[in-house]
């Protein structure tokens, strides 16, 4: 059972730890886009160095990433003897994440989370996954800030699966839905710093998020 966890976490975490930001970027336009903006690998950032469509393809690329990490995970659970299906697809959703943020093939140096987490969740628990999206939604549009969207939207989905989560809910699943949630605000650290001196960039702007 140990061995079914052991592995379960080190393909989430290579899966997740692709940097498909960085693979774009570099086949496309032939930069390092973590010399370009913020020099963050997401799709923000992708997007906000001139290639839209790039960016558009990084989110959906992380989003299924994550997604496919944890359907994986379930899926290697129902096969194993006394393997908690539940358990597995959270210990699979935060080490996908966990790659995305820290990619040994990039010094571990690596995204935000927005877009692998919200794939992690789509599968996990695919309601309050759409509630939070939602909610980045709404922010978005009313403040025009990335960030501020990104914070708001994690914030609120461990409280959205407590709610819309169901009756299969156990402790260790909770508990990854909190930490995945405060590992996306987290390092969201300098674009809170931004926000408070008010000198974050709304979308659109030239400056990095």
């Amino acid at each position: 059972m140990l061995l079914v966890r052991v592995l379960i976490a080190i393909g989430a975490y290579l899966l997740g730890s692709i940097p498909t930001g960085y693979l774009l970027v570099r086949c496309f336009r032939k930069q390092d886009i973590r010399t370009v903006g913020s020099g963050n690998i997401g799709a923000t950032n992708v997007m906000r160095s001139g290639g839209k469509g790039l960016g558009a393809v990084t989110f959906l690329l992380d989003v299924l990433k994550g997604a496919t990490a944890v359907w994986l995970g379930m899926l290697v659970s129902m096969h194993a003897a006394g393997a908690m299906p539940r358990d597995m697809e959270a210990l699979s959703a935060l080490f996908a994440v966990v790659g995305h943020m820290f990619p040994v093939w990039l010094r571990f140096r690596g995204g935000k989370g927005v877009a692998t987490g919200f794939g992690v969740f789509l599968v996990a628990s695919p309601l309050a996954a759409l509630a939070s999206i939602g909610v980045f939604a709404l922010v978005l549009a009313a403040s025009r800030f990335v960030s501020l969207s990104s914070i708001v939207g994690a914030a609120s989905f461990p409280a959205f699966a407590w709610l819309l989560g169901g009756d299969n809910r156990p402790p260790f699943f909770l508990a990854v839905q909190a930490i995945v949630a405060l590992l996306i605000i987290v390092k969201h650290h300098q674009n809170i710093r931004r926000l408070l001196t008010g000198t974050e960039s709304r979308i659109g702007a030239a400056k990095p998020a």
